[in-house]
This record gives C-alpha cells, sequence and structure tokens, in this order.
C-alpha cells in the first residue's frame, strides 16, 4: 500500500470541462483509520468536499462543490493510489456525477511545496 494520503495536497494534471475542477483546483486530504476525507477549491470550485474510505490502493467517495456560477453538483468517485518514481503519489480516477448526467477519467498529483 502507498503512504497515507493525511496531508498531502494535490492538483489535476490537467484541466476538465467548465464548471469542473482544474489545473488551479487544490485538494487537501486527510486519512485516518480506513477514512478519507478532503477539501478543495481553485479555478471554477469555490468551495468542495469528499469523503469516503480506503482499502489499499482503492479509494471510494463521494464529492459535493459549489461553484463560481452558484451551481452545485455531487458525483461518485473511484481511484487508485500510485506510487510515482521521484516519490510523490498520483490518483488515477474515474468518476460520474450523480447530480446531472456525465463521467470520465482524471489524474491529480502530489504538489510538493515548492511546486505550490
Amino acid at each position: 500500500m502507498a503512504r497515507s494520503l493525511d496531508g498531502l495536497t494535490f492538483a489535476p494534471v490537467a484541466d476538465q470541462a467548465p464548471g469542473q475542477v482544474g489545473t488551479r483546483t487544490r485538494f487537501a486530504y486527510h486519512e485516518k483509520n480506513g477514512g478519507i476525507w478532503a477539501e478543495y477549491a481553485g479555478g471554477d470550485v469555490v468551495r468542495g468536499h469528499l469523503v469516503g474510505t480506503r482499502e489499499g490502493d482503492r479509494l471510494d467517495f463521494r464529492y459535493v462543490q459549489l461553484r463560481t456560477d452558484g451551481t452545485t453538483a455531487s458525483g461518485h468517485c473511484v481511484s487508485t493510489v500510485v506510487q510515482l518514481p521521484d516519490g510523490r503519489v498520483r490518483l488515477e480516477e474515474t468518476w460520474e456525477w450523480e447530480s446531472r448526467t456525465g463521467a470520465g477519467t482524471s489524474v491529480v498529483e502530489q504538489v510538493t511545496e515548492h511546486a505550490r
């Protein structure tokens, strides 16, 4: 199992569609006793939260967010935790909206102190 996500900050490696997370979004992860949660904001997202579980290198969580246009959205995501050769962590995600139609994949990677 890859190291704990507690205290790590992640950012998407590419922009998604408008109104969704993008390269300016930052996720602050927490982890304890198999539970995971994060706060996120940036880009088109004013505030977002995710909460779920971790079993080995698999995350399963729900997310909800408030966007800059005043709308909200929610969905479900399953991610695989991958240890990168440089020691950072990558999350390879498969997600689907529950509040509207749409699904996709994305990748977020750990942001190091000097890259923030």
